[in-house]
């Protein structure tokens, strides 16, 4: 793990997703540098086929979830 130097403005508006996220900042932060990079890796991927890549990965299944 190591410390990663970031803009004022780059950290308040992580700060700001992570609240409306209900993550930590460093969570958040991660969270877009995983998906960054994986569109980078797949530039034909929309954000929630890449997001539908990352549950499968997971062996999450979502379709059998109800939204209440």
């Amino acid at each position: 793990m190591g410390i990663v130097k970031i803009d004022d403005e780059l950290h308040e508006g992580i700060r700001r997703g992570s609240k409306a996220m209900c993550r930590s900042i460093n969570a958040q932060a991660e969270f877009w540098l995983k998906i960054g990079m994986l569109a980078e890796a797949h530039p034909t991927l929309t954000f929630n086929e890449i997001v539908r890549m990352q549950y499968e990965a997971a062996e999450l299944d979502l379709s059998r979830r109800s939204v209440a």
